[in-house]
């Protein structure tokens, strides 16, 4: 059984800061150490990373498909799963997955730059990061993360929302687990996936006072559902809508995000994981059982952020959750901006049931092997380790989706 302390929010164990105005603080959460762990469970997670590492490309199907397998093996085993469903997990998402085809060219360090958001260089980007971590940094993969991800002009972290999210998602399970192939896998993606969002956090003249009156995240996406400016803009939903959405709209979402004012940063990153959770679960009318899939990637780009704030530099937190804003935003809009049901979480949805029960659900339940599924769960469930859960709003949507889900909409 688990100790009462870890039934104790993490947050309301802040330490005092004077500056918290400046930055966001929250403890970390724990890093499980694979890599060195002489237990068989944690031994076996490792080989599966190692594994895909070796075999399967970062992306394919095109390049347009994200390999998952980080995500839902380290989710998955964060949850508890054992050695048998690790293994099952790995032969099952395995069958879909692409091997490591040669790039155009090499890269090297002279020219790194010059191939960013290309993804036929994926190969390419992993080998030159994983000569830098060997060469320049003995497997201290975390300095290569400090040096091309953090470091430069416009450094990479600042469009890790590329390719939906996925460099973001993948970067977090990298220290989350400890794991340098997971790293220097979200080095290549943030390569490949960064693209013209960059431009919103690294040139300052875009931050600038909204007509818009401030609101909490879920206030503004509410007042987003309702503006007719919007109506009409697309015929069908997608990702594809990105690029003519801010072509045609820049004025608008430019006016949505910099209406997010975090004048309180812990407290607003708190509202935003509220945000996020009730985009999957309160825009599903009761009875649909299929769920957004891409409205699950703004929660599981918002976990990410939470792993990734405590491991970053401080001067870089509130621009990597105003990035999670500009991102929401979007995918939002594209996905023609879904009513948000404010009373989503019904008194009955809990029904004495606690997270033992959502965790069985996505180990041991016919979704298992669905990364976004139990990617989802274990997002909500650390938000409510992270913020507390006294009214079990987090539990109740996640025993909601747990029990409703049985598929995904595109």
């Amino acid at each position: 059984m688990a100790s009462l302390l870890s039934y104790v929010p993490i947050a309301s164990r802040l330490v005092p800061n004077a500056n918290r105005s400046q930055t966001i603080d929250i403890p970390p959460v724990e890093v499980h150490n694979v890599e060195t762990a002489p237990e068989k469970r944690p031994r076996t997670l490792k080989h599966l990373l190692k594994a895909n590492h070796v075999n399967y490309s970062i992306l394919y199907h095109g390049l347009k498909f994200h390999n998952h397998m980080p995500h839902i093996l380290a989710s998955a085993y964060l949850l508890g799963a054992n050695v048998q469903q690790l293994h099952k997990i790995y032969d099952e998402k395995s069958k879909t997955l692409e091997p490591w085809e040669p790039s155009p060219a090499e890269v090297v360090q002279d020219d790194w730059r010059d191939f960013l958001g290309d993804p036929r260089y994926q190969r390419a980007y992993v080998d030159f990061f994983e000569d830098a971590l060997v060469l320049k940094y003995n497997y201290r993969w975390k300095g290569v993360v400090e040096e091309y991800i953090l470091g430069g002009k416009e450094p990479l972290v600042n469009c890790l929302i590329g390719g939906l999210g996925h460099p973001l998602i993948h970067l977090a399970y990298a220290y989350e687990v400890d794991s340098r192939e997971v790293a220097m896998e979200a080095l290549g993606m943030a390569a490949t996936q960064y693209n013209f969002l960059h431009k919103y956090i690294d040139d300052p003249s875009y931050a600038k006072p909204s007509p818009i009156k401030p609101a909490t995240p879920t206030e503004l996406l509410v007042k987003l559902s309702n503006d007719s400016r919007l109506d009409g803009s697309f015929r069908e939903s997608g990702p594809d809508n990105i690029v003519p959405l801010f072509q045609k709209h820049e004025d608008i979402v430019m006016e949505y995000w910099n209406a997010w004012v975090l004048d309180d940063p812990a407290k607003q990153f708190e509202l935003s994981q509220e945000a996020a959770v009730a985009l999957l679960v309160a825009t599903v009318p009761r009875g649909a059982h299929s769920y957004n899939f891409f409205m699950c990637h703004i929660l599981t780009a918002s976990h990410a952020v939470r792993i990734l704030l405590p491991f970053i530099p401080p001067e870089f937190r509130i621009n990597l959750v105003r990035q999670w804003w500009l991102f929401a935003i979007t995918v939002y809009i594209v996905e023609l901006r879904p009513k948000i049901d404010p009373d989503y979480i019904q008194p009955g949805d809990v029904a004495g049931k606690q997270w033992n029960y959502v965790e069985d659900k996505a180990i041991n339940g016919p979704y298992a092997t669905d990364a976004h599924f139990v990617k989802c769960v274990r997002a909500i469930k650390e938000a409510a380790r992270t913020w507390g859960d006294v009214h079990e709003r987090y539990l109740g949507a996640a025993v909601r989706f747990a029990d409703d889900f049985n598929g995904w909409a595109f």
